[in-house]
């Protein structure tokens, strides 16, 4: 690990002076290469320079305690030893946790597809709810949502969506919510107060950049225009602008119908397929990785879930972590950071106790 450090030091030092240099602000991609090589950097370099700090406190404080004869003076630098022994441990956690593998993910924009599952009307009314709860969380976090599919249900409810949440680290925080969200309470339809329980699935893809090659022969899709159907603005429910895409290999079917051109129509469901079969590919070949594994949308049945939002109770269980807060007019209102924050804990321990496991 330490060697490993030390070449952090080293690159960090290299790219300072790289930044330094006249002729690196004259090309404008090497200067945003090396400030993301910084970024990047200096976070660890930062952590390891206190490590090192905190080394050479309880070194010397051994040394002078050896030799020290006065005994107030002696209890004053074991007392400073205790406080550095004590932040050793933080620090080394701190370390083994920003020298996990960083997911190349991470940084990308989203595209988030709900779905109702189990439960009718009242899962549609509720997959409605889920769409608003992200909209909601991504304002809150200054990033912008664009919706490229929402089929509505005669009362209000949403059959299924799709949407890309564009913004620094929306990957990194939302690909743990790919999995089946179940919601129980009373419908405004039950006239005798029976609880229903109702399911919604939720799927997170990273988006493809497009330095990214994913290869789609044109045998291969086959495209549908028609008009649209909904709500819809001057000429979008008019024209022919909404445009179907089936890809034939996969089976993956994709409807885009909220611009009123069939072009940008046809822009977005391809930027979708592309990031669908990019991700596809990732699976594939990282299948024995439970992060990856929990993206599939899954069948939406009532005994597959990842979440119960129990409006009754005022609670919302995540149950990969068995936490439960009892707020759920919040969380639904986009108020996701504890619950999320959560889940990062725990799969970096997750990932440290792998690590630790691999090198013992």
């Amino acid at each position: 690990m330490y060697e490993q450090l030390e070449d952090v030091l080293l690159r960090m030092d290299e790219t300072v002076k790289s930044l330094s240099d006249p002729a690196t602000a004259a090309d404008s991609s090497r200067l945003q290469k090396l400030m993301k090589q910084q970024a990047e950097l200096q976070p660890i370099a930062d952590a390891y320079l206190a490590y090192k700090e905190n080394e050479q406190t309880i070194t010397e404080s051994l040394e002078l305690m050896e030799s020290e004869s006065d005994p107030e003076m002696k209890d004053m630098l074991r007392e400073e030893l205790n406080t550095a022994k004590k932040q050793r441990g933080n620090l080394e956690k701190k370390l083994n946790l920003l020298l996990l593998p960083k997911d190349p993910n991470d940084d990308r924009n989203v595209n988030v597809e709900i779905r109702a599952g189990a439960g009718g009307d009242e899962a549609a009314l509720f997959a409605s709810e889920i769409y608003r709860m992200y909209v909601h969380y991504a304002e809150k976090r200054g990033w912008s949502t664009d919706l490229i599919n929402y089929e509505e249900t005669g009362i209000g409810g949403c059959k299924e969506c799709s949407f890309t949440v564009c913004g620094q680290g929306a990957w990194s925080r939302l690909k743990y919510e790919s999995g089946v969200h179940r919601v129980q309470r009373v419908p405004e339809t039950e006239s005798g107060g029976r609880i229903h329980t109702s399911t919604v699935t939720v799927a997170v893809i990273p988006e493809v950049s497009d330095d990214i090659v994913i290869d789609i022969p044109d045998k291969d899709v086959r495209i549908d225009v028609m008009r649209a159907s909904g709500n819809g603005g001057q000429c979008v429910n008019t024209t022919d602008s909404a445009v179907r895409l089936t890809h034939y290999p996969t089976g993956i079917v994709i409807y885009s119908q909220t611009e009123k051109s069939q072009i940008q129509n046809k822009a977005k469901a391809f930027a979708l397929l592309r990031s669908k079969l990019y991700f596809m590919e990732q699976q594939k070949r990282h299948a024995e990785e439970a992060d990856l594994r929990r993206s599939q949308i899954g069948t939406g049945d009532r005994s597959e879930k990842i979440r119960t939002y129990n409006f009754p109770q005022g609670r919302v269980t995540d149950h990969r972590i068995k936490l439960t807060l009892h707020r759920i007019d919040s969380i639904l209102d986009g108020d996701l950071d504890e619950l999320i924050d959560a889940l990062i804990a725990a799969d970096q321990a997750a990932k440290l106790a792998k690590m630790q496991e691999q090198s013992a």
